[in-house]
């Protein structure tokens, strides 16, 4: 697939990130219908751009997911997330979500998605 963007931003901090699903197709087709265009929580997008997130995709390969956050230049990963996970219904959201993914019910988002190395770039 391709995919065109445009950003209102120039400088940003970009983080990836993997997380397994349960494989199981039906699982798998309910996971994409709550991350469809306006499915997610309002509260779930807010609290992501109030700790700093600017931008974020997620993509699906089988049972993976990889995840492309872009941020503010002074993003602290582990400061911002761990005041995401008390924001309104982020919590509630991660137990919901957690039926489809292979993470436990009490996991936050930190502790589900791994964080990954970059090992290539095109331009340096």
């Amino acid at each position: 697939m391709e995919y065109v963007e445009q950003q209102p931003y120039t400088t940003f901090k970009r983080f990836c990130k993997t997380l397994e699903l349960t494989d199981d197709p039906e699982l798998i087709a309910a996971y994409k219908q709550v991350h469809a265009a306006g499915a997610a929580w309002p509260e779930i997008t807010q609290g992501m751009r109030e700790v700093g997130i600017l931008d974020m995709e997620i993509y699906l390969a089988g049972t993976t997911l990889f995840m492309i956050m872009d941020t503010l230049p002074d993003f602290d990963h582990d400061k911002a997330m761990s005041k995401l996970a008390n924001k309104p219904r982020q919590s509630e959201w991660e137990t919901y979500v957690s039926k489809f993914q292979k993470t436990s019910a009490t996991s936050s988002a930190k502790d589900k998605w791994q964080l990954v190395e970059r090992i290539y770039k095109m331009r340096e």
